[in-house]
């Protein structure tokens, strides 16, 4: 049971919550990735969904990686 949960509690999530989390993430790598292959073959359409969909996932795993480290930092002082 403890490879399903030490992952995700060393990033302060339940199994649930980080299944959530990454399955979110997953889909919309996806998604990106399939706007940049549209965007090779098309360079006029999807100008800007890759790499905003990058600096969007960057943004919300830093914010839950400070997130977590900061309710860490409260529960040990």
């Amino acid at each position: 049971m403890r490879l399903f949960t030490q992952h995700p509690e060393s990033v302060g999530e339940t199994y649930v919550e980080h299944f959530g989390m990454a399955s979110g993430f997953g889909a919309r790598m996806i998604l990106g990735g399939f706007a940049c292959m549209v965007h090779g073959v098309l360079p006029f359409l999807f100008t800007k969904t890759g790499s905003r969909i990058i600096t969007d996932l960057h943004g919300r795993m830093v914010t839950q990686r400070s997130r977590h480290a900061a309710s860490d930092s409260r529960q040990t002082a």
